[in-house]
Order: C-alpha cells, then sequence, then structure tokens
C-alpha cells in the first residue's frame, strides 16, 4: 500500500490530496479562483499565484482531516512542477518541498499533462497500449502510450487549443468564464444554423488548429452586428461546438485506424463536455477492441489528485527529485522524466 499527498497549483485551482495506490481517492480539497478572475474574463498569473499563497496550507490541511490521515501515514510527496504559470507552479512547489523536509518524505515531480491522463485510472483499469485525447485550455493533443508512463505525442495543436477556443468565442459572446459549460449546455438545446470550417480535415497527420475557427465566429459576428442583425446566441453556440467536435473526432478516428489500441482515454478540462463524451462513445462502439475510459467528471479539471496518481507512476519508477526542483513552465512530454 503506497499513500501520495500530492500537490496541484499550476493555474487557478489550488489543490492538495492524498491518493492511495494511485488509483484510490482518500481526499481530494480543491479551491478555486473562477470567481476572482471572472471580472476579467480569463485567468491574471499575479492574482492567481496571490490566491494560491492564501489556500495553500487550508487545502493541505483539509486534505489531510478528509483522509484521518497524519504526515506519519504517508510515503511521499507528489507535486506539479510543469507547464503552467510560473508563480502558480512556485506556491504548489514551496508548499510540497516544505511538507517533505519537514516530514522526511521523498519528492515525486509530476507533469500536468500526466496527470490529467493518469486521471482515467479512477475510472478504471487502463491496459496497454493505451491512447489519450488530452483537451484542455492550453493543451490538445492525441497522446500513444505503449506502456504505463511512457508518452509519446503523435498529434498536437498547431494554434490554439480548444478549451482557449472556448474561452474566446464565450468572451465574443459575453457569456460569463469559464465559458465551456454554458456553451455546452447551450449547444445541446439549439440547433447549428451556421457551418463553421473545420481546419486541416483532410491534412494526413493527427494535428489539430483551432485559430481559423476562432477567427470564423469573430467574422461571423462582427459581419452580423455591422448589418444590424440579432444574433442567436444558441444557434452560433452549437454551430461553433459541433465544429469543435468535428475536428476532435475526424483526428481520432485516423489516430485509431493506424495506431490500435487497448484502451482509450478522453482527459482534460474539455472532457467534461456532454458532446464530445456522447459522440466519443458512438465512435469506440466502431472499435470494439478498445475500451473507452473517460476521466471521471470530477476530477476532468485541475486537481491534486490526478497528480497522486500520476506520482504513483513515477514513484514506482523511481523518479524522485531533490530540493533544489524548480518550475517548468513549458514542459512537455519528452522532458517528463528528470
Amino acid at each position: 500500500m503506497t499513500r501520495i499527498i500530492a500537490f496541484e497549483s499550476s493555474a487557478d485551482e489550488t489543490s492538495v490530496a492524498i491518493v492511495e495506490d494511485g488509483h484510490t481517492v482518500l481526499s481530494n480539497s480543491v479551491a478555486t479562483q473562477i470567481n476572482s478572475h471572472r471580472r476579467f474574463g480569463g485567468i491574471v498569473p499575479e492574482v492567481a499565484s496571490r490566491h494560491h499563497i492564501e489556500w495553500i496550507t487550508r487545502v493541505l490541511d483539509d486534505a489531510l482531516k478528509q483522509a484521518a490521515l497524519t504526515p506519519k501515514d504517508l510515503d511521499a510527496v507528489a507535486v506539479t512542477y510543469g507547464p503552467g504559470l510560473v508563480g502558480s507552479l512556485l506556491v504548489g512547489l514551496m508548499g510540497a518541498k516544505t511538507f517533505a523536509m519537514a516530514h522526511h518524505l521523498p519528492i515525486v515531480p509530476v507533469n500536468h499533462l500526466a496527470g490529467h491522463i493518469a486521471a482515467a485510472r479512477f475510472a478504471g483499469k487502463v491496459e496497454y497500449p493505451a491512447m489519450a485525447l488530452m483537451v484542455s485550455g492550453g493543451h490538445t493533443e492525441l497522446v500513444l502510450m505503449r506502456e504505463e508512463n511512457d508518452f509519446k505525442v503523435i498529434g498536437e495543436t498547431r494554434d490554439d487549443a480548444a478549451g482557449e477556443s472556448y474561452d474566446k468565442v464565450g468572451r465574443l459572446l459575453e457569456f460569463p468564464y469559464p465559458a465551456g459549460k454554458i456553451i455546452d449546455d447551450l449547444a445541446r438545446k439549439n440547433q447549428a444554423t451556421v457551418k463553421f470550417p473545420t481546419a486541416m480535415a483532410h491534412d494526413d497527420n493527427y494535428d489539430f488548429s483551432f485559430s481559423g475557427l476562432k477567427s470564423a465566429v469573430i467574422n461571423y459576428v462582427h459581419n452580423a452586428q455591422q448589418r444590424g442583425e440579432n444574433l442567436n446566441k444558441g444557434e452560433l453556440a452549437a454551430s461553433f461546438q459541433n465544429a469543435v467536435v468535428d475536428a476532435l473526432l475526424g483526428r481520432t478516428k485516423r489516430a485509431l485506424e493506424n495506431y490500435p489500441v487497448k484502451t482509450f482515454i478522453l482527459a482534460g478540462g474539455v472532457a467534461a463536455n456532454q458532446q464530445l463524451r456522447q459522440t466519443l462513445t458512438a465512435l469506440l462502439e466502431t472499435f470494439p477492441e478498445t475500451t473507452f475510459l473517460p476521466v471521471p467528471m470530477q476530477y476532468t479539471g485541475d486537481n491534486a489528485a490526478m497528480i497522486g496518481a500520476a506520482g504513483y507512476w513515477n514513484y514506482q519508477a523511481g523518479i524522485f527529485a531533490d530540493l533544489d526542483l524548480n518550475t517548468d513552465p513549458g514542459l512537455d512530454f519528452d522532458l517528463l522524466s528528470l
């Protein structure tokens, strides 16, 4: 039995969790900053880091209390060291180092992206080879895993991430931040009336592009406003979301055809999108040899439980760090191991 306490503070959630054997969540305390950033329409890094300082010890205490454990019951400290906002990352990293030093526990460095994928372990067993569609505010990637804790990016966004395009379109339509759930809810209640472009649809690769779609929506809205037309935001949300889901689905289908896998994982904040989940469920039914394993809804956003799951992989692999571990805001999968 291995119990890992994990720290996550890469963006605007301050979180500490305790995970047992990489798949059982004993506690997961999360403090969100949505209300603070909503008035700005997005995350303000300096504001985020200040809130992390205010909340880090509180969520730490809460995580220990939820699990009814003491530091003596723990085996290691896992912490996100990248990618993310440097000021935010530093708060969680310093909190983890302090806790580890005070209680003589080893430090396990964790890639935030690996954490999102590892959260699939909370839904069931991952059989290999596996593939993950990682969709969030900052990342859109197709990742192939030949074995546990082995990541190869086979497709990624060349510009905006899918989640980023949701936020920008949401701001354009004057929806409160974050706009993803609002657009998803509206899209499922309305008909798509505009056919927006799906970039690179016929390119022979697995990469994504959402900047053209974002620009197409902006141009459509501005042209309508100049003509004095009333916009149906529900129909526009449905049209936009259809284009995003079509792009994700097309690349995923091509990747599954060329890389037969036993498990397909949907991870990241946009994994909470209901239309995406439903369409991927239908797609995976055409690949009967592959089990669809979407990350449970409560773990799709940033949280420390997912860092505890990925930390367990690294713990088993003997990947540890010293107290001089620093943040790496631009960390990618190629730099996962120290």
